[in-house]
């Protein structure tokens, strides 16, 4: 196998792998957190968090099959609005960022 043919295998392969790794990164910053906490609601309501440089928004969409009501639960203050949430649709309530955390979702 010539070198130049060589060098040019290991770049495809370097730059494969490099392509690979980011498709596989988690998103991090504005674009999205997924959340650890549940709250008390079924693990098909998925659950995830964006933040921005001022505020957090949590989101919280039904995928379970049924009508449900929750809401978006946040420690260190007053959590978002009831709602009654429709499957497939999402609700979602933004606070500021500092000091609140994303608990998840809860029924009220």
């Amino acid at each position: 196998m010539s070198i130049k043919l060589r060098k040019s295998l290991t770049a495809l392969a370097i730059g494969g792998a490099a392509s690979i790794a980011m498709l596989t990164a988690t998103p991090t910053g504005a674009v999205a957190d997924t959340a650890k906490a549940q709250g008390n609601t079924p693990a098909c309501v998925v659950i995830w968090q964006k933040s921005g440089w001022v505020n957090k928004t949590g989101h919280a969409r039904n995928e379970c099959g049924v009508r449900m009501r929750y809401r978006i639960d946040w420690s260190y203050g007053p959590d978002g609005r009831c709602f009654t949430v429709n499957p497939g649709q999402t609700i979602s309530s933004t606070v500021p960022k500092a000091p609140r955390k994303f608990n998840g979702a809860s029924y009220c």
